[in-house]
């Protein structure tokens, strides 16, 4: 009898000793697989809170049947442990302090991936780890730089997923989407979602930048070619969306110039000085990122607060005639009151982040929104003349709140900079013969496309309070 009784016991101990919001997950998990109940796992040995580097405890590793009535083929589902709190004793995460309804556990998410099995794939096939690994440096860079992750973010990363340097692999970037089968999670120490990471080439991941992310995510669900209703990654895959179907770059075209971007920002890396009439000032404000991350993936509806816009707001935007309301970037509210007006403004713009200003100008500005070039700890936003909120306006076009630089974009300087950082839209960042240099005397603004200067890369420029 008690040996009969020993599995069930063995069970019993093992759900006791697994840490409440780990054991939530797992159960979420066993809805889908019920018949995984040991998937095979990357575990991290030197655990985060122990002083290890990898910030994920666990990277789960399902066989995934598909399903033949939607076209959804064999593959293989990573998903993620310990973006949230999986302890909930503050080894390594603190509780949500936003004060909201329903706080979030940790980081408020986890990673999935899916990767396509090859269909002469051998039954005891094992899965590949690398996409464990890609997951893992997706949580580093969360961690370090404080940035959540959210649904319609892109990720730019410029070499082949898998980490082999095959630089003919098309693809070599990451748009992040919503996992179809596993919802939002209520655990002891609050809500997770699951967050998808989807393999995508240099096409989507430009237009996904200039247009929508959560748009190009729903083009690419179309075809199972392109990833299929739920966005499995094939490394295989060799052309864009576009390429596939060349009626939809028309179409994304014609809605970028009826309705503008939903892009509020990236980040970046810039100085900035002001300008007094017919000087410069002394004093230089300036914020770089650290130079080993990726600091062209957008800024997420996370970490930048902007208002939604229904369609019916961006179709009379489109027209002039409303605003977009302005909020402030950062993730902590505590920023001072006291404005700072400056009499001309000197920004200078890492290269890699130049074609942005297009974008900016173009497909935002234009459309009486703003557009945000962020750093770590500071932010310089372009502002149109109708975007509510801001401490900017025509009699004081340039101005200083804490961390937080605005720049006023006047509509008649609108059309002359789409002219001038045309060339930056069209050509890659190697060609251009950096330092460009853009000015605009009557408005005491002037812009530079070059890299941070060396002695400014690791200062924190000082912070008017």
């Amino acid at each position: 009898m008690a040996a009969a009784n020993a599995p069930e016991k063995d069970s019993a101990l093992k759900k006791r000793i697994l840490p409440r919001g780990l054991q939530k997950l797992i159960e979420q998990c066993l809805k889908i697989y019920p018949d995984q109940t040991n998937p095979l796992q990357v575990t991290t040995v030197l655990k985060y809170w122990l002083g290890g580097l990898d910030p994920l405890d666990y990277i789960s590793m399902y066989h995934n049947a598909g399903d033949p009535e939607q076209n959804i083929p064999p593959h293989w589902h990573y998903v993620s442990f310990g973006l949230s709190d999986l302890h909930g004793d503050g080894r390594v995460h603190l509780a949500d302090t936003s004060g909201g309804l329903e706080p979030r556990s940790g980081m408020g998410f986890e990673l999935t991936f899916r990767l396509i099995k090859s269909p002469d794939a051998p039954a005891n096939e094992r899965p590949p780890t690398w996409p464990a690994n890609l997951l893992q440096s997706l949580a580093k860079y969360v961690f370090q730089s404080g940035n959540r992750l959210c649904t319609g973010d892109n990720i730019p990363w410029r070499r082949s997923l898998d980490g082999s340097k095959d630089t003919s692999t098309a693809i070599q970037h990451m748009l992040i989407a919503e996992d179809p089968q596993l919802p939002r999670t209520e655990t002891p120490f609050g809500w997770v979602d699951f967050l998808q990471i989807v393999g995508v080439t240099s096409e989507e991941l430009e237009q996904a930048s200039r247009w929508n992310g959560k748009g190009m995510l729903n083009l690419l669900t179309k075809d199972p070619a392109t990833g299929g209703p739920w966005l499995i990654t094939d490394m295989t895959r060799s052309s864009s969306v576009f390429e596939q179907f060349p009626e939809t770059l028309r179409q994304l075209e014609l809605d970028l110039e009826k309705e503008g971007s939903d892009l509020a920002g990236v980040n970046a890396d810039f100085t900035f000085k002001e300008l007094a009439k017919g000087a410069l000032a002394a004093g230089i404000k300036q914020e770089v990122l650290d130079p080993d991350e990726d600091l062209s993936r957008s800024i997420s509806s996370c970490n930048i607060a902007v208002k939604q816009e229904t369609n019916e707001d961006a179709l009379e935007r489109s027209t002039g005639s409303t605003s977009s309301d302005m909020v402030n970037p950062f993730d902590n509210p505590n920023i001072p009151s006291r404005v700072f007006p400056l009499t001309g403004i000197e920004l200078t713009l890492a290269p890699y982040a130049a074609k942005f200003l297009m974008l900016a100008v173009r497909d935002r500005i234009r459309h009486g929104r703003h557009f945000t070039f962020k750093a770590q700890h500071m932010a310089v936003t372009f502002v149109a003349e109708s975007v509510t909120g801001s401490i900017v306006n025509r009699q004081t076009p340039y101005a200083v709140l804490g961390s937080w630089v605005q720049i006023l974009i006047p509509n008649r300087l609108v059309p002359r900079m789409v002219d001038s950082f045309g060339e930056l839209s069209t050509r890659s960042v190697d060609s251009l013969k950096i330092p460009l240099t853009y000015e605009w005397p009557e408005q005491n603004l002037k812009f530079i496309i070059d890299n941070p200067p060396p002695e400014l890369l690791n200062q924190q420029g000082p912070i008017l309070a």
